[in-house]
């Protein structure tokens, strides 16, 4: 009997590829194994690459080489989440392992998105392919948690992320003086090298970035990624007084901005996100946006980095 847990493994694996580019679709790895025993061999290989683009499962069978397309009927198609059922920007997938007549097709997890949710394994069912579901499910569930996130809560992933100093400060105290555009002082600097590349990352794994007008006045930050590889989030301001310049770096091209202002409210913001399809979004807001959040308990992830310096007073930071 084929190791189950050794495909799915590799389905995840394969499934990581595509981490940076296929938002907000879920990352997807398929593996097509032949035989068992002595004579067992995976025959084709395929991820999701990118959002808009051919699913994992096309990608394993477009891959399969032509003196081995007569053993696909033979063989057992792996695959981390539950194959499409629907016409989106693809065809379904479901319909195209049918057309392949694989004998089997193990699953990793069921997809939630109401488009699928079971219907992609019935359909494989009946037409007679055996289909086995359930296999490392904490572990899909683990790779895909914003994708699940958006279509079982309804709302984006949340992760909040800071630096504070060892005394338990975000920063010094910094304000902007009537008539000012930009403080003449920037912001204390806590995060090295290393741990900046790692900001990176984490904006490269999520699809939006948000901060408050207070941030974004007095850092005057683009939100990009330039020390890691992947697309630039969309960025986020909540900026309920109208106050930060349309020159700033915040609505660069380098990325789509979205300013709440008219109404900020944290519940109506992440229903606002969902509705428009965003499954994550890593707040690198100040004090005020940070507590504000973790007054109102919706949050799934904190990040903090603790430095060594020590700065005596300035701005608090948040407690957990």
């Amino acid at each position: 009997m084929l190791e189950y847990t050794k495909y799915i493994s590799r389905c995840l694996q394969l499934a990581r590829l595509g981490e940076y580019y296929v938002a907000p679709n879920p990352m997807v790895g398929a593996v097509l194994v032949y035989g068992e025993g002595s004579e067992e061999r995976i025959i084709g290989e395929g991820w999701h690459r990118r959002y808009g683009g051919p699913h994992a499962e096309v990608n394993c069978f477009a891959s399969v080489k032509e003196a081995d397309t007569p053993l696909i009927s033979e063989s057992t198609l792996f695959v981390s989440l539950e194959p499409c059922s629907h016409f989106g920007k693809t065809p379904p997938c479901a319909d195209l392992i049918i057309r392949k007549q694989v004998k089997k097709c193990v699953v990793g997890m069921l997809d939630p998105n109401p488009q699928v949710a079971g219907q992609g394994v019935a359909r494989l069912r009946e037409h007679g392919i055996e289909v086995v579901t359930g296999i490392m499910e904490p572990e899909c569930r683990e790779l895909n948690k914003r994708f699940l996130c958006l279509h079982e809560k309804e709302r984006p992933h949340v992760i909040l992320k800071w630096a504070q100093t060892a005394d338990g400060f975000l920063d010094k105290k910094r304000s902007i003086s009537p008539g000012e555009i930009r403080p003449n002082e920037g912001p204390l600097v806590i995060s090295t090298p290393l741990t900046k590349c790692l900001v990176h990352k984490m904006r490269a794994e999520n699809m939006s970035i948000l901060v408050g007008s207070n941030t974004a006045l007095l850092d005057n930050p683009k939100l990009t990624i330039s020390r890691w590889a992947g697309r630039n989030p969309i960025r986020i301001l909540l900026d309920r007084h109208h106050i930060v310049p349309s020159d700033s770096r915040i609505f660069s091209d380098e990325a789509p901005t979205i300013v709440y202002s008219e109404n900020t409210d944290w519940e109506y913001v992440l229903s606002d996100l969902a509705h428009r399809g965003v499954h994550s979004v890593l707040v690198e807001g100040g004090s005020k946006v940070l507590n504000s959040i973790i007054s109102s308990g919706i949050y799934d992830e904190v990040h903090v980095e603790r430095g060594t310096m020590r700065i005596g007073e300035g701005v608090p930071a948040p407690k957990i």
